[in-house]
């Protein structure tokens, strides 16, 4: 993991309340560098991954930390799942864009999934 992507680990994601901008292209190119398996969708609006797993049982036990970590940090993605995957969009929905809170979320999400 980069020393960039160990710094969103180290920080809860920040609350977004509204009236602030979203991010412009170029930051959220430099905050998905440290977040390379996250792609850019919808014109740079939000961040989506697949995860993928060895069973329906281990996607859903997934999605239950993904839902734990959600719930702790306040921000809540768009989760789909199946037999061996989990699909997480992450949207800082109060400014129909991307902010710091959605990286520093997938970064936890990424820590999560690694194998142990």
């Amino acid at each position: 993991m980069s020393v960039e992507a160990d710094h969103l680990l180290r920080n809860p994601a920040p609350r977004c309340r509204g009236g602030v901008p979203p991010f412009t292209t170029q930051e959220v190119a430099a905050h998905q560098s440290q977040t390379p398996e996250w792609s850019v969708q919808d014109d740079a609006r939000r961040i989506e991954r697949t995860f993928r797993f060895k069973s329906f049982a281990t996607a859903f036990v997934f999605v239950e930390q993904v839902a734990r970590l959600a719930e702790a940090e306040g921000h809540h993605p768009d989760i789909s799942f199946g037999w061996g995957y989990v699909t997480v969009s992450l949207q800082t929905k109060k400014i129909k864009g991307l902010h710091e809170n959605d990286f520093i979320v997938a970064a936890k999400l990424d820590r999560i999934a690694e194998p142990s």
